[in-house]
């Protein structure tokens, strides 16, 4: 399904008043910060922003359900095949112990596909967004965008590979796979969260992992990656944003990446 392009200087707009809200919040000193019950943290600014979300879109679109990381699922019941999916900030790790790297996720989903994505990360000075058809961009928040798009290398030797922390695999059968592929990788590092898959959409970065993840941590991140030329799925190879975990690549290297971690080795 071809994304509506007002749809996305929508997704755009509420990613500019996520990042006035999240970048007048970061680095306070007295920002109040909460443990839930998955020992996750969560800040005022997560809450700030989810509810502003909700709100602008409960004005341009009132027919649309809402799914967001800090207030659920919400909107018409029945008749709506348009639903808008939302990670405040994605990294709240990173944003309540100031470090940068951390961004607000929008995407929206029709007819159960991904059409609209935007990644805000305004601490970096960086955006990203796509929409189905329109093709992937990059800039700065606010800004104009360039094209991106994935890189072209076809051998793990020469690849780039991002992941997630060695515990985190642990929910996988632990991480000797990802041990394995990154034996195989020229370079493996930990930038975590929505940056990795970001930097495999521009072209910096390979390879990107994430072993435990949720659908607002994805969403907006597979319709980037495809529309930047690269392919995006989870563990077992599925193209979907609700499997739980997240494979992308530049496409050349999907199999190969999806075996190793297998397991079974893959082929080159």
């Amino acid at each position: 399904m071809a994304a509506d392009p007002e749809d996305l200087r929508l997704a755009l707009a509420l990613a500019d008043r996520a990042d006035a809200i999240t970048m007048a919040a970061f680095r306070r000193t007295d920002l109040v910060v909460e443990t839930k019950a998955d020992r996750t943290p969560v800040s005022e600014a997560d809450r700030e922003v989810e509810r502003a979300v909700r709100a602008a879109l409960s004005s341009a679109h009132p027919g649309d359900r809402v799914i967001g990381e800090e207030y659920g699922d919400s909107g018409p019941t029945s008749g709506s095949t348009r639903r808008w999916i939302i990670d405040p900030i994605d990294g709240t790790k990173n944003f309540v112990r100031r470090i940068p790297v951390w961004a607000t996720l929008v995407a929206l989903e029709e007819g159960g596909e991904v059409t609209i994505g935007v990644v805000s990360a305004p601490a970096l000075g960086r955006r990203w967004w796509a929409g189905e058809g329109l093709g992937a961009f990059a800039g700065p928040p606010g800004g104009e965008g360039a094209a991106i798009r994935v890189s072209k290398v076809r051998d793990l030797a020469d690849a780039h590979v991002s992941g997630s922390d060695l515990r985190a695999w642990e929910a996988r059968g632990g991480p000797s796979g990802f041990l394995h592929l990154a034996a195989e990788c020229f370079w493996d590092r930990n930038l975590g969260d929505f940056w990795s898959h970001m930097l495999v959409a521009e072209g910096a970065c390979d390879i990107g992992l994430d072993p435990v993840v949720s659908l607002w941590d994805l969403a907006a991140l597979k319709v980037i990656v495809e529309e930047a030329g690269g392919r995006f799925t989870d563990l077992s190879g599925v193209a979907r944003p609700d499997g739980g975990s997240a494979v992308s690549s530049n496409g050349l290297l999907h199999e190969r990446t999806l075996g190793l971690l297998s397991g079974a080795g893959g082929t080159r």
